[in-house]
């Protein structure tokens, strides 16, 4: 599963307006809509309201590939242009799709290419979504002991919706925490918030933080959830009972010799969707080998942070290659070399070379929940 293609890409924002707000809103729209036209990727957009409920809005905006459209939703340029939209409504929720038919209007019928997605991505019915933030310098050890010590939240969120796993890695002064949802990621979000234990651990790590947040105020925790948003760009899972245990195939899958590793890359500046997108290919090419002891893999990436998260049983430094991403082609450790920074004695030309780097990427493991019966 990836939407790193060249796919064209349609969002659609869904929207309820505030009761005698709809002008402001109308004004705002107007005024972003000259903003976003000059954004590189940008296709077009339309604004529509529902004929049943006045106070819905809805507006969809079509995108050359997801590329443009991510590298401009998570910037700081995304968050000004909607700031004036954030007064006159109550309620988003932010939907995208790659385009893969068409209806078109002469006698060519459907279409099925010019930029369409050719083939339907393979999922699992899991949304995967990270997030990030960091903490001032020397509260690093304060933070993990925080952060690993709560009650987990009530795994149902509605009928349609559960939270299945978060896991939290800290390198740094940088946090990410990554969850799995059976359902809609921004309703596990909002449950998540409002469990008291996450809400007491979120305010005992707030004097921690580098940027300031109040998450009793709905414009700085929707700032907070943009600015932290670390989106899965790849997965690839084994299917179960084929995969490998130290090289050898097997036949059934032992979950409790699994064990989930992070690696944050130390991208060059400008280089992360080139990051990103080498690892997307390596695994599709390491994919097939029946020897490949990598279980799950699942790249999140937004602008020059890209972590990587796999599942494997055993050392990662055993099979080095493929935990870092670059073990299904020859020339790809030479590649990934000239995109990130390897430092005056790092190389990725031997195996020595590649264990030195899974240490030197290896995010520290804090928590790893499942819910019950995942």
């Amino acid at each position: 599963m990836s939407t790193l293609s060249d796919s064209r890409l349609r969002v659609v924002l869904l929207l309820e307006v505030r009761d005698g707000a709809q002008r402001r809103f109308l004004d705002a729209y107007d005024q972003l809509c000259r903003q976003v036209a000059a954004v590189p990727g940008h296709v077009s957009d339309q604004l529509c309201q529902s004929i049943e409920n006045p106070s819905q809005w809805l507006i969809t905006s079509e995108w050359e590939s997801a590329r443009p459209f991510l590298a401009w939703v998570d910037s700081e340029a995304h968050r000004e242009m909607v700031r004036p939209l954030h007064g006159c409504v109550n309620d988003t929720r932010s939907l995208r799709f790659t385009i893969m038919r068409e209806t078109g209007h002469g006698a060519a019928g459907v279409r099925t290419s010019d930029g369409l997605l050719a083939e339907p991505r393979v999922g699992d019915g899991v949304v995967r979504h990270a997030l990030t933030f960091t903490v001032r310098p020397g509260s690093e050890q304060a933070v993990a002991r925080i952060l690993a010590d709560y009650e987990p939240p009530e795994a149902r969120v509605d009928d349609t919706t559960r939270l299945l796993r978060t896991s939290l890695f800290m390198r740094g002064n940088r946090v990410i925490r990554a969850v799995e949802v059976k359902g809609d990621l921004v309703a596990a979000l909002r449950h998540v918030a409002r469990q008291p234990q996450v809400r007491a651990v979120e305010e005992a790590i707030n004097p921690h933080l580098e940027v300031d947040r109040d998450l009793d105020d709905p414009d700085s925790a929707r700032e907070f959830f943009m600015r932290a948003a670390l989106p899965a760009v790849w997965h690839r899972a084994a299917p179960d009972g084929n995969h490998a245990h130290d090289g050898t195939r097997t036949g059934a899958r032992d979950d409790a010799k699994v064990r989930r590793h992070a690696l944050l890359y130390p991208v060059k500046y400008g280089c992360g969707g080139a990051v990103a997108t080498l690892l997307r290919r390596q695994d599709e090419l390491a994919a097939g080998d029946p020897a490949n002891p990598v279980l799950a893999a699942t790249v999140f990436h937004r602008d020059d942070l890209v972590m990587r998260m796999v599942d494997i049983t055993g050392p990662p430094e055993r099979h080095a290659a493929v935990v870092a991403g670059v073990g299904g082609g020859r020339r790809a450790p030479a590649v990934l070399g000239r995109l990130v920074e390897l430092g005056p004695d790092g190389a990725l030309s031997d195996e020595a070379g590649l264990r030195r780097f899974l240490a030197h990427c290896a995010m520290t493991p804090v928590t790893d929940r499942r819910a019950a019966g995942h």
